[in-house]
Parts: C-alpha cells; sequence; structure tokens
C-alpha cells in the first residue's frame, strides 16, 4: 500500500512542499493544528511533516501518535528558523534505538 505525504503549518513555511506533490493543511492556532493532524491520520497518511511551532501547541496529540507505527511525525522548522524541538525528538529516538546518543 502507497501512503501519502502531509505538511501542517503556517502558510509561509509549508505552501513550498506543493512543488512536491504533498498534502499541505495551513494551521494558525492549536485547533487548527489538531483539526489537520486528526484528518491526516484518519487518511492513510505515512508520513506528515508538522512545523516545530504548531507542534508546540498539540504536543499531547503528537505523542498519542508516537506511540503507533503509523503516521510518523516529523517536526520541522518553520520560516523563523528552528526551534531546537525537532533535533530533541531525533536525539531521543535515536537514544532509544541504539541505547546512547551519538549524536
Amino acid at each position: 500500500m502507497a501512503y501519502k505525504i502531509g505538511v501542517i503549518g503556517d502558510k509561509e513555511s509549508v505552501l513550498p512542499f506543493k512543488l512536491f506533490g504533498f498534502t499541505v493543511l495551513f494551521a494558525d492556532d492549536q485547533e487548527q493544528a489538531k483539526s489537520a493532524l486528526k484528518k491526516l491520520a484518519t487518511d492513510d497518511y505515512g508520513v506528515i511533516y508538522i512545523t516545530e511551532t504548531c507542534a508546540a501547541g498539540i504536543k499531547n496529540e503528537i505523542d498519542r501518535f508516537n506511540s503507533q507505527t503509523q503516521p510518523t511525525i516529523v517536526l520541522i522548522p518553520n520560516h523563523d528558523g528552528s526551534l531546537g524541538i525537532g533535533l530533541d525528538a531525533i536525539q531521543q529516538n535515536v537514544e532509544k534505538a541504539v541505547g546512547q546518543n551519538i549524536l
């Protein structure tokens, strides 16, 4: 089965992803981000990219999906730059997989 890729965030940050054929949903507040995440997660999306700014407001929902195998949720910086949240998540996952932080 082929899975789709979706992107959630503010318009300036995620609009360029349309060029690659990704589904793009705009979210300017916590409720829009939560609704967009639920929509993509229930529509057979394998990977969902979310800007760190949007993810900060819906951490509980993202944590609930992280305990599942799909969808994979990846935090990306927005157009203003990184908050470091995505890198911390990657480091934690690497540490779980390898047993120590190799980054």
